[in-house]
């Protein structure tokens, strides 16, 4: 077995032997913790392959301030929650086209869009792009940071320099207007 501090020299000068073994000596604790994190056994290898990539791509840079296996895990728990944000992000975005009824932009959105409907999707996407834009700033910028980039309320009303209950009034009154634009 090779020490560690062989095997990152062997890493950062570029030997792909090197990082197969790293590869093979990891893998299954990385695909263990991206698992815990996504419950699904394909999202979690892909995610695993995304580590593996990084590492890759980032072991120039490996100060080891910390033990490899360490920092490979930090890069698993990092990417698994950019995977959960990046899942719930996609969840916002086709729940507000639902709360106004629109499963075909939702669809659009999410990326789960049939090809026959494409066209109607698109169509659908703009008017629904252009109804935003009708909006009040403060309440476009309050339902875009809450339903597109999944901010907290506590969060939105930092940005905005306001309270939390004006945030909530904010969307509340962004989504009656949008479906009233959307109605007519």
């Amino acid at each position: 077995m090779i020490n560690e501090s062989d095997l990152l020299k062997l890493l950062k000068s570029g030997d792909r032997t090197a990082f197969a073994v790293m590869v093979a000596m990891y893998q299954k604790t990385v695909l263990n913790i991206c698992y815990r994190f996504l419950l699904s056994r394909e999202d979690a290898e892909d995610v695993t392959q995304e580590v593996f990539i990084e590492v890759f791509h980032a072991i120039h840079v490996f100060r080891a301030d910390s033990k490899l296996g360490t920092w490979i895990y930090r890069i698993a728990v990092s990417k698994s929650l950019d995977e959960i944000k990046k899942q719930s992000r996609k969840k916002r975005i086709s729940s507000i086209g639902k709360t106004l009824g629109l499963d075909s932009v939702a669809q659009l959105l999410t990326g789960s869009d049939r090809p026959d409907r494409r066209l109607e999707d698109q169509e659908g996407l703009e008017l629904l792009m252009k109804a935003l834009n009708k909006l009040h700033e403060n309440q476009r910028i309050a339902l875009t940071l809450s339903k597109i980039d999944g901010y907290s309320n506590a969060e939105i009303a930092e940005v905005m320099q306001t309270t939390v209950i004006a945030v909530e009034s904010l969307i509340y009154r962004a989504k009656q207007n949008l479906k009233s634009i959307l109605t007519h």
